[in-house]
């Protein structure tokens, strides 16, 4: 059994920051890439931001700049920093983690998501 848990959303004003933390805890023997999506109403699922196990980090270019996403591979969590925040920010935030099962099966795992609303 694996779970994926998401954290930190909220309301927020435009200017405003957020953070948000990912973590993924059971039967994993080894994680490689966790990464943000978001789902805004009306919209499709798109990618926020993805860091893979080597560190390398990509963005949507709609937040290039102001988000940034780390982790802590002891803790098995990523994080993901959301500063200058805007109305086109809200929707649903969703953790995504590629990892290696004790039994040795790879699998992509996805958490329920945390609610983010950016309004005055």
């Amino acid at each position: 059994q694996v779970q994926v848990v998401e954290s930190g959303g909220g309301l927020v004003q435009p200017g405003g920051s957020l953070r948000l933390a990912c973590t993924a805890s059971g039967s994993i023997f080894n994680i490689y890439d966790m990464g943000w999506w978001r789902q805004a109403p009306g919209k499709e699922r798109e990618m926020v931001a993805t860091i893979y196990s080597t560190d390398y980090t990509e963005y949507a270019p709609s937040v290039k700049g102001r988000f940034a996403i780390s982790r802590d591979a002891a803790k098995k969590t990523v994080y993901l920093q959301m500063n200058s925040l805007k109305p086109e920010d809200t929707g649903v935030y969703i953790c995504n983690v590629d990892l290696i099962r004790l039994d040795s099966v790879q699998q992509e795992y996805w958490g329920q998501g945390t609610q983010v609303t950016v309004s005055s």
